[in-house]
């Protein structure tokens, strides 16, 4: 964690620091980009077309930006538009004895992956993942699927698309603008331009070429180890609990926590970090409050002292309006 922190705090500068030692490697990053590129473009790699439409929602940066509620909202919007959307992924962490692997709600969080594991309990719709993203589609397509959206694979060319979106974390921006491993971005900010939409989550700190969607984040109830659901915040103001988060971007979890009231102490963890009942082993007996991605690997273990903050990605409905007629 001390080593990802410090290169996150270069990346995320107005400059990289010392990493622009480093400025030769990008410049081999960047040349085998391109090559692999040209070699999908050109037919020397092989790429399949579905006979669905394929919406990508992608980033163009290491970590995450949001992407997964982004997913579960577009596949709510569009069944109740009358297709029958599913969701592949590529299961980063995930260990199936084999693939394609169906993601069913009672699936082991080890060989289905948090976030696919986390899509599939939230939207109830049909759910696979593969290294080879085409093969998920193709299993998705067998049991009735009308429409694909791949949660991350903006980069993964072996899947060709329809529909391209960009989710970018406001608070992060694209960093200090570089490509791996000088800064975080997987692609140039080029990329953009080429892009359908980019959507960011929160207000842009840092501005951009392009003019993005804004969206937000609403927290729409609260979970509590054992089962309940509620809405309203279950804490008094200045209530002290412990937070824990394996995402992209934990400050921003225990930020929106802090600004409701409540004195948190954080625990940052390593995005699709592995967890066991030692991860719930906090001192003292102060609620633990943790996200729905993390609480899918942690539920064997949960009971009244733990809580999970469900939230729903809320989209324009303009940029809604807009991608069912693309898709038309």
């Amino acid at each position: 964690m001390k080593l990802q922190n410090w290169i996150e705090s270069h990346w995320y500068a107005a400059a990289p620091g010392p990493l622009n030692k480093l400025l030769c490697l990008e410049k081999l990053y960047l040349k085998q980009l391109e090559k692999r590129r040209q070699a999908y473009s050109t037919g020397k790699k092989a790429s399949w077309r579905a006979p669905v439409p394929v919406i990508i929602v992608g980033n163009i940066s290491v970590g995450g930006s949001g992407k997964s509620p982004v997913v579960a909202s577009l596949a709510r919007y569009l069944q109740r538009q009358g297709y029958q959307p599913g969701i592949i992924s590529r299961g980063y962490g995930s260990k199936a004895k084999s693939y394609p692997f169906r993601v069913e709600q009672d699936s082991n969080p080890q060989e289905a992956g948090d976030e696919p594991l986390m899509l599939a309990r939230q939207t109830q719709l049909p759910v696979a993942i593969d290294p080879k993203r085409p093969r998920a589609a193709q299993l998705l397509i067998e049991e009735g699927c009308d429409l694909l959206i791949a949660d991350d694979g903006l980069q993964h060319l072996a899947l060709q698309r329809d529909i391209e979106l960009v989710v970018i974390d406001g608070a992060r921006g694209l960093g200090n603008g570089h490509c791996l491993p000088v800064g975080p971005l997987r692609e140039p900010p080029q990329r953009l331009q080429t892009v359908d939409w980019v959507l960011c989550q929160g207000e842009l700190q840092h501005p951009l070429d392009i003019e993005p969607i804004h969206y937000h984040l609403e927290q729409t109830a609260w979970r509590r180890g054992d089962g309940l659901w509620q809405s309203a915040l279950p804490f008094n103001p200045g209530q002290e609990v412990h937070a824990l988060a394996g995402i992209g971007n934990p400050q921003r979890f225990f930020d929106q926590l802090t600004a409701q009231g409540l004195e948190v102490t954080p625990h940052p963890l390593p995005d699709h970090a592995r967890m066991s009942a030692a991860t719930l082993n906090l001192p003292g007996d102060q609620p633990i409050i943790m996200t729905a991605k993390d609480a899918v690997k942690l539920q064997p273990w949960l009971n009244q002292r733990h809580w999970i903050v469900e939230v729903e990605a809320r989209l324009p409905e303009d940029f809604l309006k807009a991608l069912s007629q693309k898709l038309k």
